[in-house]
């Protein structure tokens, strides 16, 4: 079939985007659904720092690639061996898991490992590519590639909810709220009551600090924008503060979640670490950033530091949670949309996120 898909010619190009135009909206053709597979029609679209880095260079992958990973949609068609019922509306997750290899039995600390070698080749798992461009295949990201109006994806990529969720709410349940909520309950697991500090308030910090306060904890967020300190507040923060603000105040928690994705911030959630807690990083900092700390401090305070990728989520067990905390209204999540696009505005789109100027941006079809 013919769908329409924001297709990624290179990495690397130059900023602003807008100017340099990395994307081309344009007509493709994408395969039906092999067996284990699913054809899904997007409904919602998020944009997110993952998605910024391939494009800037930060995160090599092969092109020409099909952006896109986080997102919802429905199922139009399925393959051989497929559960899931046509109309069935899901969440797509950007690291398929087959449930049997030796990541995948770490209870979602390590990622699956043919989901990540299927990820970092751009295909489907299982090696499959299903994006067309002539007679030029056309990379997968992620294992989702939704910046499209139609995605061909894994059983294992996807997560149904029920229809009372909006396709909105959905879409961010496969990243933002995944990566940043699971940092909390997964990586983080403070105790009952206990005070959170979130460095960095982009999409993923602010899915984190809504998830914490949901959970009934004290919540600082630390930004070096004003406006996010703001939005802070009103999302329910206890206190918000630049990262020099909140060095200077002394400030320490328990548990402290890193999501800027840099090595600054990195030092700054380390920093406000109290004796005894963990730090939490889920940003994705350029692969050759570097970070001070001190090994003493480690030994001395009794300090735990933690790389949680894609909050060491198993999706199936913790999307379902998140789900009930926003039937509940406890988990607004609505908040986190900061803006609505159409595809041909992705390269602006791309530019309004490394300013930080957006939480998510949500490609709507």
């Amino acid at each position: 079939m013919q769908i329409t898909g924001a297709v990624l010619e290179r990495s690397g190009a130059a900023a602003p985007f807008s100017a340099s135009r990395p994307f081309a909206v344009q007509t493709l053709e994408l395969d039906p659904p092999g067996s284990g597979e699913l054809l899904v029609r997007i409904e919602a679209a998020g944009v997110c720092h993952s998605d910024l880095s391939v494009v800037d260079g930060n995160r090599v992958r092969p092109t020409p690639m099909l952006l896109g990973h986080e997102a919802a949609g429905i199922v139009e068609q399925v393959g051989d061996g497929v559960d899931l019922a046509v109309g069935t509306r899901v969440v797509m997750t950007f690291l398929p898991r087959c449930d049997d290899c030796d990541g995948c039995r770490t209870d979602g600390r390590l990622p699956c490992e043919p989901g990540s070698a299927a990820n970092n080749a751009g295909t489907l798992v299982g090696g499959g590519i299903r994006l067309h461009r002539g007679h030029e295949d056309v990379k997968h990201h992620l294992g989702v590639s939704a910046f499209a109006t139609h995605a061909v994806v894994s059983r294992t990529s996807v997560v149904p909810v029920d229809a009372d969720v909006p396709a909105e709410i959905a879409a961010l349940l496969g990243c933002a709220v995944l990566t940043g909520g699971g940092a909390v309950i997964n990586a983080g697991r403070p105790a009952a009551g206990s005070r959170v500090i979130v460095v960095g308030l982009g999409g993923v910090g602010m899915a984190a600090l809504l998830v914490a306060v949901a959970l009934g904890h004290e919540v600082i967020g630390v930004d070096a924008v004003e406006g996010k300190l703001a939005l802070a507040l009103e999302l329910g923060a206890a206190a918000a503060y630049s990262p020099a603000d909140a060095t200077d105040a002394a400030l320490g928690a328990p548990v402290v979640i890193e999501a800027a994705g840099s090595a600054r911030a990195f030092e700054t959630a380390f920093a406000l670490t109290a004796p005894g807690g963990t730090t939490v990083t889920v940003g994705l900092p350029a692969p050759d950033a570097r970070a001070s700390l001190s090994p003493l401090t480690l030994t001395a305070e009794a300090r735990t530091v933690i790389g949680s990728y894609l909050g060491s989520a198993v999706p199936s067990r913790d999307i379902p949670r998140y789900v009930e905390l926003w039937r509940s209204g406890r988990l607004p999540l609505e908040k986190l949309i900061s803006s609505h696009i159409g595809l041909d505005e992705i390269d602006a789109a791309m530019d309004r996120l490394a300013a930080g100027a957006e939480l998510r941006q949500l490609i709507t079809f």
